[in-house]
């Protein structure tokens, strides 16, 4: 184990935790000491869920060690079941429980109780978070799957819908809830039955149904891909291995999941809704083009996010990691095709020092890397777990298919645009108009006049009227700001008479009417002032470039 002030994964018990939350009829009993019950925070407080996970904590104390801590296990085992009446019990110990070796399988084992316990061994000291909820679903299939009463036939001879399995959405997972609503209905669009979802809200019961399935669609590999392989071994279930996050990847498994179900996918219908393409080709993206991307996450969101952003956004990515190490080799594979090399290490240092080193104009990251970012001043978007509270929103907004990929533009891009809107502050900061001591702009003259501003006008003035000398007048540092000359405020200095004009030469105007007319006035303004101090007697094309290219820098 490694002492670290932040860490992307807990130990394997909160996986199981993610399991046993996220199902209906499950209980899980976990030997641990009293100050491993801050799991539940996780879920009531970060996931914002209205009861407590269906977990019951033995919580031995340091005294408790002297004497028999088997006998709390058993009491808080047949204390669990008479209370709570669970359909199928989940026994396990925390890390620390695990150093008394206590054998909570064994013990539960003993008690005779009349429904299926299902003993889990989590090395705390060798796996983690993600592991020990596979493996926790994994034991859940592998002991409460049956097989049919009667064999299962193919979909078109049985003259029925086929049917399939989704696997893999779990409590405090990231949009699990709104991606498990989005491939649902997609799923539904192509005619395909939904045997059963696990393990979001699933029974024991309900996973006795799995063989009933014509395939599986495996949805968050970390978590299903384990159980997915076995039923694939015992009952001769396929299973998809495309994940539905982008156009590209969904356009991809929806013809995966076609053909396994052997029908013809209705593509139009289903990418209906899909704006992400025309948005990421429009006229206002093209600034986006090329844009520096720094991702790390979870393998599966990591890999996707890379695709996405390379080949539907345009952007360039930089660097890609994650803290997946069971899923090393598939990041590899994937880093390769972009030319880089995979950064795998769940230590948060490493990370920063390569995000830093890479110097993306984006970065697409967990929690943990939206306060790298912050503390380095780069625009972050958050993709993957670890995750706080604002990844669970009141709204709608998926990960995966058609919906989810109109969500990952607008989350990803508007970063971006928030940073061009940053430019163009810099590049109004100190206009007539736009700096900070401005009246508004709608209220026009009409606006209060500030204290240390230049011009004065006269209020019978017109433009054909000869100005009248303008008046020195020492501002107050406390008092009034001075005299009223004219009906109009006098000014803190004099104003010296308005220079002439360097005149235009045409090819010169020309060049600057392809200037967009919000920022044309400017240039203009910037170019007759560098003409002005250089004495030049004409402002011609290179004048133009020299200008721009000397208030650019």
């Amino acid at each position: 184990m490694q002492l670290t002030l932040w860490t992307y994964e807990g130990p394997p018990h909160v996986g199981a935790m993610r399991v046993a939350t996220a199902m209906r009829g499950v209980h899980y009993v976990l030997h641990a000491p009293q100050g491993d019950t801050y799991a539940d925070l996780l879920f009531t407080m970060i996931e914002r869920r209205g009861e407590r996970p269906p977990v019951t904590y033995t919580t031995f104390q340091a005294r408790d060690l002297g004497s028999d801590t088997a006998q709390l296990f058993k009491d808080a085992a047949r204390d669990a079941y008479a209370r709570f009446q669970p359909q199928a019990l989940l026994v396990g110990a925390s890390c620390t429980a695990e150093l008394i070796q206590d054998d909570p399988g064994g013990l539960a084992a003993a008690l005779g109780l009349p429904v299926p316990v299902i003993p889990l061994e989590l090395p705390a000291y060798q796996r983690k978070e993600n592991w020990g909820a596979a493996e926790t679903f994994y034991q859940l299939v592998r002991t409460l799957a049956v097989a049919p009463v009667t064999p299962r036939t193919p979909p078109p001879s049985r003259g029925a819908a086929p049917r399939c399995n989704l696997l893999g959405p779990t409590a405090l997972g990231f949009r699990h809830r709104d991606d498990l609503r989005e491939i649902t209905q997609l799923i539904t669009q192509l005619g395909i039955e939904i045997n059963v979802v696990a393990p979001w809200q699933a029974t024991p019961a309900d996973l006795a149904r799995l063989a009933d399935a014509d395939f599986n669609v495996v949805l968050y590999p970390e978590v299903a891909q384990t159980a997915a392989a076995w039923l694939s071994r015992q009952f001769k279930q396929p299973a998809t291995r495309t994940v539905p996050i982008g156009v590209r990847a969904t356009r991809a498994f929806i013809a995966e999941v076609a053909a396994l179900a052997g029908i013809e996918p209705d593509l139009a219908l289903a990418q209906a809704e899909s704006r992400s393409p025309w948005y990421a080709g429009s006229v206002d993206a093209n600034y986006l083009t090329g844009k520096r991307v720094f991702i790390f996450g979870d393998a599966t969101h990591a890999i996707a996010a890379a695709r996405v952003a390379a080949h539907e956004f345009g952007f360039e990515v930089v660097g890609l990691g994650s803290y997946s190490r069971e899923f090393g080799r598939e990041l590899r594979a994937a880093a390769q095709e972009m030319g880089l090399e995979a950064l795998i290490t769940d230590d948060y240092l490493e990370v920063e020092a390569a995000m830093a080193a890479a110097a993306p104009d984006l970065v697409l990251g967990t929690q943990m890397e939206r306060h790298m970012a912050k503390r380095l001043g780069l625009p972050c978007a958050v993709i993957s777990a670890p995750v706080h509270v604002q990844d669970f929103p009141a709204r709608h907004s998926p990960q995966m298919g058609f919906e989810g990929a109109n969500a990952l533009f607008d989350t990803w891009v508007h970063p971006l645009m928030m940073g061009l809107e940053q430019h163009l502050l810099g590049m109004f900061r100190g206009d007539f108009e736009f700096h900070e001591a401005a009246p508004p702009s709608h209220l026009g003259h009409a606006a209060p006049a500030k204290v240390g501003v230049v011009e004065t006008m006269s209020a019978a003035a017109t433009p054909s009227a000869t100005p009248s000398p303008a008046v020195p007048v020492a501002i107050d540092a406390i008092g009034p700001v001075g005299p009223v000359v004219d009906g109009a405020i006098a000014a803190a200095e004099t104003i010296a008479p308005a220079p002439a004009v360097t005149p235009w030469a045409a090819e010169a105007e020309q060049e600057l009417r392809k200037i967009p007319f919000f920022v044309r006035a400017k240039a203009r303004r910037n170019t007759e002032a560098y003409a002005r101090i250089r004495s030049l007697p004409l402002i011609t094309l290179e004048t133009l470039y020299d200008a721009k290219a000397h208030f650019s820098r």
